[in-house]
């Protein structure tokens, strides 16, 4: 593995400034003042937002209080995607702080998993992390590593602590130097104006030839309407962790430092803002 661990710090550390704000149609004591916290890109709402409750619990009155949730501009925000993706996919074009609504009623179940603990998160955590191994190492890695190291990556991510993460982790970005990458890439491209929730085909990193594939290799097959200029102008952004990677960079290099925790690629693909 390239060792570029400024990238991975880079990545690890990446955090966007958000204004919380009770729903005004919630039944409350007393006022509730906004609610400010610097979010980790590549952790869960549910997973960070136990201070933001605690706030806004206390002036509710106690028997309107149930499954809290949050919404941006309309759209509910699916726990079970990393904060960094929501914030790409919904509000990279607007201004800062990011501006999420805090709701203790009316959960909208159509829209929502339930989140009942972090067991839930982690389940789902572990879950995306042995699709991803299963992709890339035919699951060989994920099922060598013991329960402790499954555990470490977890609580390496629950705590926000790099170096306890990164121990294991660089294990499943490993190949040997022959296969010179994965088997297969795992990444999910989301695009803003569609209801699909996202998509993801397999992907091979080196071409038959033993040339290195692009991020624009893989959407032209994946998803060509994403990159193809409209009216001689390109009408969307690629969007990677909140910045728009070369279409030239390989997407060996790109899974290897820019996945999320969760050893996904994930892609947003959104309207380029109009002056």
């Amino acid at each position: 593995m390239t060792d570029d661990k400024d990238v991975l710090r880079d990545v690890w550390f990446g955090r966007i400034p958000t204004c919380f704000t009770l729903y005004q149609d919630e039944i409350t004591e007393r006022e509730a003042e906004p609610y400010y916290l610097l979010l980790p890109r590549i952790s869960y709402l549910t997973l960070v937002t136990d201070k933001v409750k605690k706030h806004f619990q206390k002036v509710m009155r106690q028997e309107e209080v149930s499954e809290i949730w949050f919404e941006y501009e309309g759209t509910p925000l699916k726990w079970h995607y990393p904060i960094g993706l929501l914030f790409d996919l919904h509000a990279s074009n607007t201004a800062l702080p990011w501006s999420i609504t805090v709701h203790f009623k009316n959960f909208p179940e159509k829209d929502l998993l339930h989140c009942h603990s972090k067991d839930v998160i982690e389940a789902h955590f572990m879950a995306c992390i042995k699709e991803a191994d299963a992709l890339k190492h035919k699951s060989q890695v994920i099922n060598e590593m013991q329960k402790k190291d499954h555990k470490q990556l977890w609580m390496g991510l629950q705590n926000d602590k790099f170096e306890q993460f990164w121990a294991i982790n660089r294990k499943l970005m490993e190949y040997p130097p022959e296969d010179n990458g994965f088997r297969y890439i795992p990444f999910r491209i989301y695009q803003a104006t569609t209801e699909r929730p996202f998509i993801q085909k397999l992907f091979r990193p080196i071409a038959s030839g033993g040339q290195l594939h692009t991020l624009g290799d893989l959407l032209k097959d994946v998803c060509p309407s994403a990159i193809t200029p409209k009216d001689g102008e390109q009408k969307t952004q690629v969007m990677i962790h909140g910045i728009e990677p070369m279409l030239e960079t390989p997407i060996q290099w790109l899974s290897e430092h820019m996945s999320y925790p969760d050893n996904f690629l994930h892609i947003s693909i959104i309207p380029r803002p109009t002056d």
